[in-house]
């Protein structure tokens, strides 16, 4: 299914106005123990299983927003400033030939509000959210002994 950007749209404002409900857990927010449990903490350490990822994005951005869309994902990076404090919301959604769901959201404010770091913990997740669809497209497809 091709997705309009009509429609990529009217989800994105259906997922801000329902984040405590489609997001139980909340917004995380990017800190010393996130970059640590993420292995980000060492500036030039990367892992050789994410380092291979390769992601092509249409990118569209707005002044509210960035979205970057590609066959796999649909993200939103909200920059925002409140009481002269930066902070970057960034919203990804799974994309399937039937709908978009929204998977994650995360924040990054004051000394953890770099683009790098922004981009960095974002492959992260996307790293993340792609083996969990690998795991439940197996254990669809095999069963639950032949997934592991």
């Amino acid at each position: 299914m091709q997705f309009d950007p009509e429609y990529i749209e009217l989800q994105y404002k259906k997922y801000v106005d329902n984040i405590p409900n489609l997001l139980p857990d909340g917004i995380v927010d990017v800190d010393l123990d996130l970059l640590h449990r993420y292995n980000l903490l060492h500036y030039h350490s990367i892992d050789k299983e994410y380092q291979s990822i390769t992601r092509y994005f249409q990118v569209n951005q707005t002044p509210e927003k960035i979205t970057l869309i590609n066959d796999q994902f649909v993200i939103w990076i909200i920059p925002e400033k409140t009481d002269n404090l930066s902070i970057t919301y960034t919203l990804i959604a799974l994309r399937t030939p039937e709908q978009l769901s929204l998977e994650v959201g995360f924040s990054n404010w004051g000394i953890y509000n770099t683009s790098r770091l922004v981009l960095r913990v974002l492959e992260k997740f996307l790293f993340e959210i792609q083996e969990n669809e690998s795991v439940l497209n197996a254990l669809k497809q095999n069963g639950p002994s032949q997934a592991a």
